[in-house]
């Protein structure tokens, strides 16, 4: 007869490997709706996609490190929020603000000098692709995704700030959390955080932040046109895409150009001929974008940047030309083209 006190029980080792296996499940299930909007959130405070990716990460390991701690007293994304938000602070107080050509200094007036390298030390402000941040059906993000701001006027405006004053800005106009939240997130009094808000909101009134909408169909017409205009060597189309106060920016180089005549100038010789150029259409934080291949001496196209280009409902007011190794990994493009 066997006794069921026989019965072999399962060793205490197993059962707590059963149990971890189990909670990370739960974990997993409870807080990975999130990472599309906390990738969101940490790229608006780093401005850099690369590192916003390593924070999202360590958010995730510090929230399992403590999950089983979690006691509830706010909601599951506020908690990560807070952890996401304050990793980021560390990370600032490490590292420069990230800016664009147009912060460091007034735009050159003569589009036949040599442009002038920036420093080495600088950090540049990194596009982000739409599709890394944009929610599918269901998920939580979509809430904040149409609220959600991440053109690159906008961002450089935020690098302006002092980290703190961008995470309750953020947190408060952007998420909307409430202002008590926002005090525990950043273990601070309601007094302060509006006081951090108050002089965000009046630091970004003295920059230009506006933005005129223009209808999806309008902004990927002008992108037609901007592709066209480079690929059939186009001045005069490109003209027409521009308007009279358009911009023009390189990131790596201190030196940018404003108004038409004098960008025209400088991208007259850099159009070359017909099928110099070949263009991919993608976006980056909400903005029509082209991924940009030069026509090397063996006849393949290869990567050479992206730009990025604000649209108005009067034409291209700006573009932004990024390298190829500090915005074309995360867009999905090939390298080269045949």
């Amino acid at each position: 007869m066997v006794h069921i006190g026989a019965a072999r029980k399962e060793p205490t080792h197993k059962r707590r490997e059963r149990t971890t296996v189990s909670t990370f499940e739960e974990f997993a299930a409870l807080a990975e709706p999130y990472r599309r909007e906390l990738l969101a959130h940490c790229y608006r405070m780093v401005g850099s996609v690369h590192e916003a990716e390593d924070l999202v990460q360590e958010t995730y390991l510090r929230a399992w490190s403590g999950y089983r701690k979690f006691e509830g007293r706010s909601s599951l994304r506020t908690w990560l929020y807070t952890i996401a938000t304050n990793a980021c602070l560390t990370e600032r107080r490490q590292r420069s603000r990230r800016p664009l050509p147009s912060g460091l200094g007034p735009a050159s007036d003569d589009p036949d000098a040599p442009l002038e390298a920036a420093s080495g030390d600088v950090l540049w402000l990194q596009p982000i692709p739409d599709m890394m941040v944009t929610p599918g059906p269901g998920d939580p993000a979509a809430i904040v995704t149409s609220r959600e701001q991440l053109r690159l006027a906008l961002m450089a405006s935020l690098q302006k700030l002092t980290p703190r004053q961008r995470a309750v800005y953020l947190l408060r106009e952007v998420m909307e959390f409430p202002a008590a939240d926002v005090a525990a997130m950043l273990e601070t009094s309601a007094a302060a955080v509006k006081s951090s808000l108050q002089r965000a909101r009046a630091a970004l009134t003295k920059v230009d932040t506006i933005h005129e909408e223009t209808t999806e169909l309008y902004a990927q017409d002008l992108l037609e046109q901007y592709m066209t205009a480079f690929e059939k060597a186009d001045l005069a189309a490109l003209e027409r895409a521009l308007r009279k106060d358009a911009a023009l920016e390189m990131v790596g180089y201190s030196t940018w150009f404003s108004g038409l005549d004098t960008c025209l100038r400088y991208l007259a010789p850099v159009l070359g001929s017909p099928g110099i150029w070949r263009m991919i259409p993608v976006r980056a934080g909400g903005q029509p974008a082209a991924a940009a291949y030069l026509r090397r001496d063996d006849g393949i196209y290869e990567a050479f940047g992206l730009a990025v280009l604000t649209v108005t409902p009067g034409g291209i007011s700006r573009i932004t030309v990024f390298g190829k190794e500090d915005s074309l990994p995360w867009f999905g493009v090939p390298s080269t083209l045949r």
